[in-house]
């Protein structure tokens, strides 16, 4: 099923990408630092919930499909990949963590294909600590997008940068998980 609701929801994800990078590229005559900090922290909230959504769409409207099943993930990763890369851009996160963070995603990505291709996949399943990884990471990244005061009270830099840290080692923490759940069919067909 390409074009289902949940699917064009997850479309909608990549497409968004463009919107949320190019933001930051407008002039200020159009729109000041603090008004594109906003439209982009809006804009990653509303398609990051979109991730909840067309799942949770695909099973009350009997629409799940194997090609959403993919694309799902897919979309996840390009929106935080691209999201922390403007991040690096701005200087409001460390090159360091986009390299754990996009390194992790690639890594995983292989390693769960791999798992796939020989029928070991059960071994390499989401596990609570990638499903942690991921609300700390969507939680990091608005923060850090909109980098100002929140309600007069919230420093989103400040806590943006511990969670996006946080965020960092829980990508380590999760993908040592992961290998180590494929270690046995790793070292089996090592030969």
């Amino acid at each position: 099923m390409f074009l289902t609701i949940p699917t064009i929801m997850t479309w909608a994800r990549i497409a968004a990408i463009p919107f949320i990078v190019g933001v930051f590229y407008l002039p200020d005559a159009i729109m000041s630092a603090a008004e594109r900090n906003l439209a982009a922290t809006v804009m990653f909230v509303l398609f990051a919930a979109t991730d909840w959504l067309d799942g949770y769409l695909a099973r009350k409207l009997n629409q799940a499909s194997s090609f959403g099943a993919f694309l799902d993930p897919v979309a996840d990763k390009f929106l935080v990949c691209a999201c922390v890369l403007v991040l690096v851009h701005l200087q409001r996160t460390d090159v360091f963590v986009a390299l754990i963070i996009i390194g992790r995603e690639i890594a995983i990505s292989a390693l769960r294909e791999w798992m796939a291709q020989i029928g070991a996949s059960k071994s390499v399943a989401v596990h609570m600590i990638g499903k942690i990884k991921t609300v700390v990471q969507m939680l990091a990244i608005p923060f850090l997008l909109f980098d100002g005061m929140l309600f007069g009270l919230i420093n989103t830099h400040v806590w943006g940068v511990a969670l996006i840290w946080g965020a960092a080692v829980l990508t380590v923490w999760s993908m040592v998980y992961y290998l180590q759940k494929a270690l046995p069919e790793i070292r089996a067909r090592a030969h």
